[in-house]
């Protein structure tokens, strides 16, 4: 019985284990950025380029199809490519909007 008590033991420490690691929301972030990248997205910078910038969204709208994100994951991810001037305008963007307490979506 000592024995079957152990292994019952056991058996639910490593469950726990197992549904502790499946259900760590930033496990899954991270798994969705590695994803994301296999992709090999373009970087943006900024500047002035509407073509440049219209492909660039094209791009990452067919990778967003592709991993079939939500509205706040294609908005994370997007701007998780951004450097340099975009990055900086990005930022602007949240100090604007976000104090608002508005989600923002990749649509806007």
């Amino acid at each position: 019985a000592a024995r079957t008590n152990a292994q019952i033991a056991q058996a639910l420490a490593a469950l726990t284990t197992l549904v502790a690691r499946n259900n760590d929301p930033g496990r899954d972030s991270q798994k969705r950025l590695e994803r994301f990248m296999s992709h090999k997205p373009t970087l943006f910078t900024g500047g002035y380029n509407p073509q440049g910038a219209i492909k660039w969204i094209e791009e990452l709208e067919i990778i967003f199809e592709a991993m079939r994100c939500t509205e706040e994951n294609k908005t994370i991810l997007g701007t998780y490519v951004l450097r340099e001037e975009a990055n900086i305008w990005w930022k602007n963007v949240k100090l604007r909007i976000g104090l608002e307490g508005v989600a923002i979506a990749w649509e806007i």
